[in-house]
């Protein structure tokens, strides 16, 4: 993909910086938990899972595809103003080829719309900050939940979402999904999206360690996951089962955090490589050029150019 790890952090601080609660929850290695349950819990919307059955991205190029999505989640979370913006840009314009007919309602679909764009943001948000409680250091505090919430809001201008409509508490997520679940719905294609997401084929280009990855981290997200999506989605199992994941997935997300993320990064390439390059150069950024926050309107207002691209998502 010729994303160049150096370039992700020279401008500035991004739009959160230093010990904001997004760099926290999106440089943990629990983040890695929280994006496949969120790609998953992302197919009970039908009009997304048309968009992403009648691409078969996930089938044909399972780890690239996932990988530059995740990317894409990372950058705008720690990177800076010119990378986020670029990869913005770039990635509008991968979806914009994504309209047709969602099948079950018979009404059009478009991958920009600001209500599936809505929906694939507050899902990354809520499930990262979800695995980020469940087996890493636990909940935030009030303040930095009420900033990370904030941050939500601000990462939402670079996608096609309606600001009035971007949750912006705990409270106000729930009352999202409340208003979006009559809409919500599980089908044959949702089904084929989510339990290939959990349990990936190592044919079709995803390999052997990356099959292994998706079934071993399944064994973690699934638990983060409410009795009744599991039930619909014909992927729960046993209570059990999540109990006996917890403590192993908490000490593994343990060891990891305190060595630094190195066992993470071993494991990135195997897994998720792209992400791996931000999470690697975060780690090690020295001071940008210019070591404050920017808003995403002065971001784009710098640096954007509607079209422009960037090989770091796509």
């Amino acid at each position: 993909m010729g994303f160049d790890p150096t370039t992700l952090r020279r401008d500035d601080y991004g739009f959160f910086g230093p010990g904001s609660p997004s760099w926290k929850v999106w440089t943990s290695p629990t983040a890695v938990i929280g994006f496949q349950r969120a790609v998953v819990l992302e197919h009970f919307d039908p009009f997304l899972t048309a968009a992403v059955a009648d691409s078969r991205g996930i089938y044909t190029e399972p780890r690239s595809r996932l990988d530059n999505t995740f990317a894409y989640f990372l950058i705008v979370a720690v990177g800076d103003g010119r990378t986020a913006i670029q990869a913005s840009e770039h990635l509008m314009t991968v979806h914009a080829k994504m309209t047709g007919i969602e099948p079950i309602s018979g009404k059009r679909y478009a991958a920009n719309s600001p209500e599936t764009q809505l929906w694939i943001h507050i899902t990354g948000w809520h499930s990262v900050l979800a695995a980020y409680e469940a087996f890493g250091p636990g909940p935030l505090s009030a303040e930095q939940e009420r900033r990370y919430w904030a941050e939500c809001a601000v990462a939402a201008e670079l996608q096609t979402c309606k600001p009035e409509d971007v949750p912006r508490s705990r409270e106000e997520v729930r009352a999202y999904f409340e208003r979006v679940r009559p809409r919500l719905c599980s089908s044959e294609r949702a089904e084929e999206g989510m339990h290939h997401l959990l349990w990936t084929s190592p044919r079709n280009g995803a390999g052997w360690s990356y099959a292994l990855g998706s079934r071993l981290l399944s064994l973690a997200s699934v638990a983060t996951l409410p009795k009744w999506m599991r039930t619909l989605g014909h992927f729960d199992r046993p209570g059990v089962v999540d109990l006996a994941v917890r403590l192993p997935t908490k000490v593994i997300v343990w060891a990891t955090s305190r060595f630094n993320s190195f066992g993470l990064l071993a494991a990135a390439p195997y897994i998720a490589p792209m992400a791996g390059q931000i999470l690697a150069r975060h780690l090690a950024a020295p001071e940008p050029i210019t070591p404050e926050t920017i808003t995403p309107a002065r971001a784009r207002e710098l640096y954007g150019s509607r079209g422009s691209t960037i090989s770091a998502v796509g």
